[in-house]
């Protein structure tokens, strides 16, 4: 039996098992979507935006550290401490307050912060196929973005903080591990819910956003704590020099993955709202189109749209079967 009579069983199996059905169609309408693409711009203005932020926290900790030498000393074995740069600092006494450095590490992580949520309601309308013209307009998309910028950035501090007193209250029994950790995932959750509403430009409802930020809370968690793992086990020890290479890699690897859950989640909600699965399984042979691959194109192609009144259609040409006997004419998919 060759290969493409296994892949064509193969591909009537899988759609006929959601199990593999919907991961696949996820997959496919993904990789559509030039996921990892949108997720590389998120994590490329997340990681610009991480220096202001640590000008500013290092800042505010040279304020707060001055004559508390108990505090310094705690931050000195967290996982902070570990960092080479700013934990160098801290274990020699040379953080020191500054206000110009504080406000221009606000005003960068401002602007930068923006750029995030900009990023992410591009990605998210790609995704959800909004088309271009009913998208916010410049001012309006800024505007949009340091609303998310103040209300998600605060509470994804809150819940990074509920997460690190996992760790640093663990001498007060697993009980307040698991409750910090427990109350920052349902936290996490809610999070993402909110940011899947509110990025993107169209009405969809909050039940079908349920799904996704449940997954991506969790998924969210799991990073979180590979993150720490990572920064207080394998950094620790390091030489200066290798410890920047390793932290700064270790650092760009987590934004990038941090992007591809918010939107892997969000792809799975549109996925399962719009009903585009299952898909053919055409990875190495191009097998037959479902109805779910013609909605999937048509709101690809419908993307396009730049003016509210132009229209854009699409068809695809089909065949009989996967081996093109019986040739038929094109069928439009639809348009916006």
């Amino acid at each position: 039996m060759n290969l493409r009579v296994r892949l064509e069983q193969f591909d009537r199996f899988q759609q006929r098992h959601r199990l593999l059905a919907f991961p696949l169609a996820v997959r496919q309408k993904y990789s559509e979507d030039q996921g990892g693409y949108l997720a590389a711009t998120i994590a490329y203005y997340g990681f610009f935006s991480i220096f202001p932020l640590l000008l500013v926290a290092v800042t505010v900790l040279g304020y707060a550290l001055n004559g508390h030498p108990r505090f310094e000393h705690e931050i000195v074995t967290s996982a902070l401490g570990q960092f080479p740069i700013v934990g160098q600092d801290l274990r020699v006494h040379r953080l020191a307050g500054s206000g110009l450095a504080l406000g221009l590490g606000a005003a960068a992580s401002l602007w930068a912060g923006m750029g995030v949520f900009l990023a992410a309601e591009n990605a998210i309308n790609n995704l959800w196929g909004v088309p271009f013209a009913r998208r916010p307009s410049f001012a309006s998309s800024r505007a949009r973005a340091l609303l998310l910028l103040v209300l998600l950035g605060s509470g994804a501090v809150a819940t990074t903080i509920l997460s690190g007193l996992g760790t640093f209250g663990a001498t007060y029994g697993i009980g307040w591990k698991v409750a910090s950790v427990g109350l920052a995932t349902v936290l996490d959750v809610g999070l993402f819910w909110l940011a899947f509403r509110l990025l993107v430009a169209d009405n969809i409802g909050w039940r079908n956003l349920r799904g996704g930020a449940i997954g991506a809370g969790i998924a969210w968690q799991i990073l979180q704590a590979a993150g720490g793992y990572y920064v207080g086990h394998e950094l620790k020890g390091a030489s200066n020099v290798y410890g920047t290479f390793a932290s700064v890699i270790g650092l760009l690897s987590f934004i990038y993955l941090s992007a591809h859950i918010m939107l892997l989640s969000a792809e799975a909600n549109v996925v399962a709202a719009r009903g585009l699965w299952p898909r053919s399984f055409s990875l190495v042979y191009q097998q037959p189109p479902t109805p779910a691959d013609e909605r999937a194109l048509a709101q690809l192609a419908g993307i396009e749209k730049r003016r509210r009144d132009q229209r854009i259609d699409a068809e695809i040409e089909t065949s009989a079967s996967s081996r093109g006997v019986g040739k038929r004419a094109p069928r439009r998919l639809g348009g916006e």
